[in-house]
């Protein structure tokens, strides 16, 4: 990774996120084609596929010698390995999106072994920014002000246990089966009171992108939810486990 420069990698990957935030303002969700993957909630709109057409394209131009995993191109069997790796989500959120529901954005990441080390994720529908290189920290900006470092809280409060959480959570695209029952029974755990075996956590919040979920944790704005991808390594910048 000692070739690499971070910093501009960084720099493209911001260019490119503004690049696709203006493409996906500027689609019409209710006019647009779209398609399903998994099944009739695993959604696929032709902007999805616009928007990481333009940014392999572009990053791939830049970085030739860097691999490309994304979202909408991926085989199903590819595994990330320990050469250096895009991996991008070009909306996370596109139920959002369809619905012109606010929270949606694009997600980029550069993985190096196994290890997010430039993450940049962008709603353009809120001008709501977070970045983070490893080593250096991560940041939120909102509509083009001065960057937040992340943690927002200077003293950030550890938790003392469940109930004093906010808990993020997605119900995904698989409606049934064993792990479908596990997520509702677990769901419902959570929130039941302790009387009834439960945690009862202050309440959870589902936005509909693992990404915006994950920049929330790093942010200290939600305290637990887990995916990986380009918030993971924002997550990690900031400190959090």
């Amino acid at each position: 990774m000692a070739d690499l420069n971070l910093h501009k990698i960084h720099d493209t990957l911001l260019d490119i996120a503004s690049e696709a935030g203006k493409m996906i303002l500027a689609a019409n969700p209710s006019s647009i084609d779209q398609g399903t993957k998994l099944n009739s909630v695993d959604i696929v709109t032709e902007t999805d596929q616009a928007v990481e057409k333009m940014v392999s394209t572009r990053l791939q131009s830049a970085y030739p010698n860097i691999s490309f995993m994304g979202e909408e191109t991926y085989t199903k069997g590819t595994r990330l390995g320990p050469e250096p790796t895009f991996v991008v989500d070009p909306i996370d959120g596109t139920t959002n999106f369809v619905h012109s529901f606010p929270d949606a954005c694009i997600s980029l990441g550069l993985s190096v072994d196994c290890v997010p080390v430039v993450g940049v994720i962008y709603n353009p529908f809120q001008d709501l920014l977070f970045t983070g290189i490893k080593g250096k920290g991560s940041y939120m900006r909102r509509a083009g002000g001065p960057p937040q470092r992340l943690p927002l809280a200077k003293s950030p409060i550890p938790l003392k246990g469940l109930d004093g959480a906010l808990l993020a959570c997605e119900w995904g695209s698989t409606r049934d089966g064993p792990n479908f029952e596990l997520k509702a029974e677990t769901f419902k755990r959570l929130a039941a009171t302790k009387e009834t075996g439960g945690a009862m956590v202050h309440s959870m919040r589902a936005l509909g992108s693992a990404a915006l979920n994950l920049a929330a944790v790093a942010a200290g704005q939600l305290d637990m939810y887990w995916r990986a991808g380009a918030g993971r390594g924002m997550c990690a910048r900031a400190g959090v486990s």
